[in-house]
């Protein structure tokens, strides 16, 4: 018995509908983007494609922060700048990750529409809590440890945050070559060593505020403190 054809009414057979010759052209445009990234260059103001897991996220990259291995970027809702975008990155918390440090090598290129399909956003599910990539708020620790090869100690000075690494790097090397020579000396029985890392949110009221300031003379009133 010969099954009778069905197709949509109106349309010639082998006529794709508008609907379907969409769903065709956004395969086609993943594909083309899978198999031909675009380089990305570090200093040009394009968005980025980002591994987030299993899947693919467009990123913006912050100005004078997208050099190294390590950069800074925030995630983006992939239909930015649409207005429906922000309400939906809102619902799927693309608007509060602030800015996050993403190593290079999660970087698949520059963004292009082809990597929609593949994003949370398209799936409708939310980012997870932890996108496996840390808060870009730095900070650099003074820290005093004992001489007796134990990790005994504390912290003398919390400087941060800083939100570029750049910044964050200059200051933990500034104060590194005021203590060249004096680790052992400054305070009794300790080591002092510089520390640089990723600012703990959570811990910011600890933290004293560089920008402006003369961080040498923070650490000074550090060591005074300590050893009166």
């Amino acid at each position: 018995m010969r099954r009778p054809a069905f197709r949509r009414c109106g349309l010639a057979p082998g006529t794709l509908s508008a609907q379907d010759q969409a769903v065709v052209d956004q395969f086609r445009a993943t594909l083309t983007a899978l198999r031909n990234p675009q380089p990305w260059v570090p200093g040009l103001s394009q968005d980025i494609a980002v591994r987030v897991g299993p899947f693919i996220e467009r990123a913006n990259t912050r100005p004078g922060d997208d050099h190294g291995t390590m950069i800074a970027v925030t995630l983006v809702h992939p239909a930015t700048p649409h207005a429906a975008a922000y309400r939906n990155g809102r619902e799927l918390g693309y608007t509060e990750r602030g800015w996050l440090r993403c190593p290079t090598s999660a970087i698949l290129g520059i963004w292009q529409p082809g990597y929609q399909t593949l994003t949370h956003a398209a799936a409708n599910l939310p980012l997870p809590d932890d996108v496996g990539i840390e808060p870009a708020h730095y900070a650099v620790h003074i820290e005093a440890r004992k001489r007796d090869g134990s990790l005994d100690g504390y912290t003398l000075l919390r400087l941060g945050p800083y939100t570029r690494t750049s910044h964050a790097q200059h200051g933990g090397d500034l104060l590194t070559a005021v203590l060249d020579g004096q680790e052992t000396t400054l305070v009794p029985g300790h080591r002092v060593s510089v520390r640089f890392g990723p600012l703990v949110v959570s811990d910011h009221q600890l933290f004293t505020d560089p920008y402006g300031a003369d961080v040498v003379a923070f650490l000074a009133d550090a060591v005074k403190g300590a050893t009166a």
